[in-house]
């Protein structure tokens, strides 16, 4: 079984030995002269210049584009999030827990796709937590071009996002043929939100949009083409310090956003 699961990465960093993975330097048309000694999203047809803004997604679409046709399954993953057996408390001990390429092969003999665990937030739904976190502008966009473009696609949407849960972080490992179908559709609908949405002024973190809506769009493609999916646990490999992220969280919620661009 040929699986490819990208690591996104910026720097050097720790990187697990099993032949599965494939460390991949996002970004790197921007940085041409800097070798991390990983392959770069720059070769043959790339969006490896648009980085800031679509982020990880830059290996996404290298990936589609320039892995071989016969590769069984490409996935995604970042270089301080990883699919792990289980959560242990020890940080350094997380990296025990990534997943083998035995382990991913007996998984998707089962499974034509692996998911992060649900990310919960119970009190808003994601619709609202993405409203509170960004500017609106990129995800009204991209309902707006489902309601054209992709009518049948709508009811799944609103579903997706009325709930209080999300399969988060734009990781997941998938079937070739469904990874193919998926990002025809993701970039076709992220190219029409470049195009409609100036983000002209937008600090660099907001300036990420377009990583941001394919969060959520995730589940919208699963949801409405009926895909059968598998959810895994995610570790972070680094200390969270998870009083600040619940403030910030908080924060969202209940104060109100500066939409100035």
């Amino acid at each position: 079984m040929d699986i490819k699961i990208m690591i996104a990465a910026h720097k050097p960093y720790w990187m697990p030995q099993e032949p599965c993975y494939l460390p991949v330097h996002v970004g790197h048309a921007l940085h041409p002269g800097t070798d991390l000694g990983y392959t770069g999203d720059d070769t043959g047809d790339n969006i490896s210049a648009k980085n800031p803004h679509y982020c990880e997604l830059t290996a996404l679409y290298w990936a589609w584009k320039n892995l071989a046709a016969d590769t069984d399954f490409i996935g995604l993953v970042h270089y301080r999030r990883h699919f792990t057996r289980r959560e242990v408390r020890d940080v350094e001990a997380r990296k025990q827990e990534i997943l083998t390429a035995t382990e991913w092969e007996d998984i998707l003999r089962e499974s034509p796709v692996v998911v992060p665990k649900k990310r919960r937030y119970y009190i808003e739904s994601n619709r609202s937590h993405y409203n509170h976190a960004h500017h609106a502008d990129g995800l009204d966009c991209a309902e707006n071009y489902i309601r054209v473009a992709y009518p049948e696609y709508l009811p799944a949407f609103e579903r997706v996002m009325n709930r209080t849960w999300a399969h988060m972080f734009n990781m997941f490992v998938m079937r070739r043929d469904l990874y193919d179908e998926y990002c025809k559709w993701l970039f076709e609908l992220l190219t029409i939100v470049e195009t409609r949405v100036d983000i002209t002024g937008w600090d660099a973190y907001e300036s990420r949009i377009y990583g941001f809506v394919s969060e959520l769009l995730l589940d919208v493609w699963l949801e409405k083409n009926g895909i059968a999916y598998r959810e895994q646990n995610v570790s972070f490999l680094e200390p969270q310090d998870w009083l600040k992220k619940g403030g910030a969280f908080l924060k969202r919620k209940f104060l109100p956003k500066n939409k100035e661009h």
